[in-house]
């Protein structure tokens, strides 16, 4: 499905179309997170909208899956990202009015890390340059507040309340339905297997059930992306990430301190150890303690993952957890596997397709994404509707690579 296929034959296009069952106004390649989202948007505007997945909703093949995601606002990755993030946090509300769905529970959250360290100096750059509230707490402090934690003598935390986590698989489904609510047509289960442009400055799709024409498509593959998009030869990273479900050790720590209550989310990482990240308690003592590596993947691709955890993986987690919950242990409840697709700058792709502006995209969300689902789904959007948005998104251009 690449640019090069969509110029071959302008009478064999025009044939497609012709035989398309019904042209719409915009069709969308994927509903997972953003496309979902975007077909939401879309139908939100009065758009005719065709949606197309391969899966089911909700389903544990790409990377919106695993019950939860962390939401946060001093974000140490670019402060650019927190307009966004106001936007996005509007939207999730919006969508749990929509939807009738709970979605967003803000329970606090603590980035830890040594004075230096991305983690911490970054969160808190993030604060200031957007004065947020926030705390700077010392290693003692966050011991006495949340005695789960073990932190290096020489860390600090940067905590602030507006912080916490959204259900992705909820989510997800709560977008579908609300767009099919609004008058999007649907299709789980029928995979797009070629898309190109027209002569008149559309676009066609085809799947193995039919082929369907439309004024502007949206793509946001996931993992996928080096399948959908070849022509753009984009430097994506499809790699395995693993989250893991641990057992407190509740006569140590009483589980109410475990719980999302009194313990919030987080991210640390602390001199040289690797980065992690987690939530508190979100289904009961019973459902484990949830964590997993930040920045740990193994490559492969999404029809190639391998979807077992060995327990060498779980013990190679529990161990570096331990460096911050020492009263963390087995047995491992659950593990799971989901896939990133990462950019080397580790910033999104999210634009209109450099050689065909009635095609936009989304990809390359780099393990960071969900927490803006709302937002990239105006974004998308916007770019249909106007070819341009007011959100910044600059930073997400798909040609900075070239």
């Amino acid at each position: 499905m690449t640019a090069a296929e969509s110029e071959k034959g302008t009478g064999a296009r025009r044939r497609l179309v012709r035989e398309a069952s019904q042209r719409y106004d915009a069709v969308v390649i994927g509903l997972g997170s953003m496309g979902a989202a975007a077909a939401n948007s879309l139908a939100g505007r009065g758009f005719s909208v065709l949606g197309l997945e391969t899966y089911q909703p909700g389903h544990d093949q790409g990377a919106a899956h695993g019950g939860t995601r962390i939401i946060r606002q001093s974000y140490f990755e670019d402060p650019a990202y927190v307009p966004l993030l106001f936007s996005a946090y509007s939207g999730f509300r919006r969508l749990e009015e929509e939807s009738g769905r709970q979605l967003m529970t803000l329970c606090g959250g603590i980035y830890i890390g040594h004075p230096e360290s991305k983690t911490f100096a970054g969160s808190k750059a993030a604060a200031e340059h957007w004065n947020l509230d926030h705390e700077v707490l010392t290693a003692a402090q966050i011991r006495s507040r949340f005695p789960t934690f073990d932190p290096h003598d020489d860390a600090l935390g940067l905590y602030e309340d507006n912080a916490g986590y959204v259900r992705p698989e909820e989510t997800v489904i709560a977008n579908t339905e609300v767009a099919a609510k609004k008058g999007a047509t649907l299709r789980f289960g029928e995979p797009a297997i070629w898309w190109g442009t027209t002569p008149d400055g559309g676009v066609e799709v085809r799947t193995p059930a039919g082929h369907y024409g439309a004024e502007k498509l949206v793509i946001s593959p996931g993992a996928w992306a080096p399948q959908l998009l070849p022509e753009l030869s984009l430097p994506l990273s499809i790699e395995r990430m693993i989250f893991h479900w641990f057992t407190p050790d509740y006569n140590a720590v009483p589980s109410a301190q475990w719980d999302e209550g009194e313990h919030p989310v987080y991210v640390e990482q602390t001199y040289d150890n690797h980065q992690i990240y987690g939530f508190p308690l979100t289904d009961g003592p019973d459902g484990g303690f949830k964590l997993g590596f930040f920045r740990q993947g193994t490559p492969t691709t999404a029809n190639t993952v391998d979807r077992v955890v060995t327990d060498a993986e779980n013990q190679r987690m529990l161990e570096r957890a331990r460096e911050l919950f020492p009263h963390l242990g087995r047995p491992v409840v659950a593990a799971k596997t989901c896939l990133y697709s990462v950019t080397p700058d580790e910033h999104f792709v999210i634009g209109l397709h450099p050689e065909h502006p009635q095609v936009s995209i989304a990809c390359g969300f780099s393990g960071h994404g969900f927490k803006f689902v709302p937002v990239v789904g105006d974004i998308l959007a916007d770019l249909v509707q106007h070819g341009q948005t007011d959100h910044p998104i600059d930073l997400f251009n798909p040609q900075r690579f070239s």
